[in-house]
């Protein structure tokens, strides 16, 4: 009984660290996925219910993120105690043939200190 008292708290943090896909609505996460930089415009039909659920998003950690949107576009380190997972919307600058006039539409996905999702926003507008 005592051996399973000391495993118990390490189980718990255990299923408690392993993070599955989010709910995303009716987000196609295929054609997300497969439209790295926005590139394709695929996740742009999607920003409508983007808007609609970004804020059921907070406080998730960075690996549903992932697991939910596939690997960020770009991930920027502002400082020791926070992060930003770019996914673009509208075509960036890494698209083939793509001539940049204005920056593209993207969703921001602000990491706090122990990377989880502290903000959402969908702008034009880099951090």
């Amino acid at each position: 009984m005592k051996r399973f008292l000391l495993t118990l708290p390490v189980f718990i943090f255990f299923l408690a660290s392993c993070s599955g896909p989010l709910d995303a609505g009716k987000i196609n996460l295929e054609n997300w996925k497969s439209d790295r930089y926005g590139c394709k415009g695929l996740r742009l039909q999607d920003l409508e219910e983007l808007k609609g659920i970004k804020n059921s998003f907070l406080g998730a950690d960075n690996q549903a993120i992932i697991k939910t949107f596939g690997r960020p576009d770009r991930v920027d380190l502002m400082d020791k105690s926070q992060s930003f997972f770019y996914y673009f919307l509208e075509p960036s600058g890494d698209c083939e043939g793509v001539e940049m006039e204005k920056e593209p539409l993207k969703v921001l996905f602000r990491m706090n200190a122990i990377s989880k999702v502290s903000e959402v926003t969908i702008t034009t507008l880099n951090p």
